[in-house]
C-alpha cells in the first residue's frame, strides 16, 4: 500500500512540474499580430475562439459592436488583463492564469464591420473553455457599460 502512495505521489508531482513548466514556458512570446490586414486563425485544437470570417463553427464567437472600441483597453484591465499593444486598428492583450501562470493572448482588429477578436492559450491542447468565457466576460462588461 506505501508503494502505491509513493507511485502516486511522484506521478502527482510530475504531473504539477509539467504543468509548472508548460506555464512557465507559456510566457515566452507574444500574439501573432495581424496577419494580412486580419486576425490570425485559430489552430484546431480548441483552446481558442475568434470573430473572424471562416473560423470554424464551434470556435467562432460574434465580434464586439465598433462602438466599444474605446472601452477595451479599460475592461481588459478591470478583468485581470495586461495590454501590450495598442494601434488605431489593433489591441493585444495577456490574461495569466493564477494556478500554473498559463498565458492566453486575447486580440482586437477594428473594422468596418465591428471589432474582431481572437482568444487563445499559447500552449496545450484544451483550455477547458476559458478563452471563451473571457470572451464572454468581455462582452458582459461591455455590454453593462452602455
Amino acid at each position: 500500500m506505501k508503494s502505491i502512495l509513493i507511485i502516486l505521489l511522484v506521478l502527482l508531482l510530475l504531473v504539477a512540474g509539467g504543468l509548472y513548466y508548460l506555464g512557465k514556458s507559456s510566457g515566452d512570446g507574444a500574439a501573432p499580430g495581424l496577419q494580412g490586414g486580419r486576425l490570425a486563425a485559430c489552430p484546431s485544437a480548441p483552446n481558442c475562439v475568434s470573430s473572424e470570417d471562416g473560423t470554424p463553427e464551434g470556435q467562432r464567437v460574434e465580434p464586439f459592436p465598433a462602438e466599444a472600441w474605446a472601452r477595451i483597453p479599460s475592461i481588459i484591465g478591470e478583468l485581470g488583463g495586461r495590454v501590450m499593444r495598442e494601434e488605431s486598428d489593433y489591441i493585444a492583450a495577456e490574461f495569466t492564469s493564477s494556478l500554473f501562470r498559463f498565458v492566453d493572448d486575447v486580440e482586437f482588429r477594428r473594422a468596418t464591420d465591428g471589432i474582431h477578436l481572437r482568444s487563445a492559450s499559447r500552449v496545450g491542447y484544451s483550455d477547458l473553455g476559458a478563452n471563451r468565457k473571457r470572451v464572454a466576460a468581455l462582452r458582459e462588461q461591455l455590454s453593462a457599460g452602455e
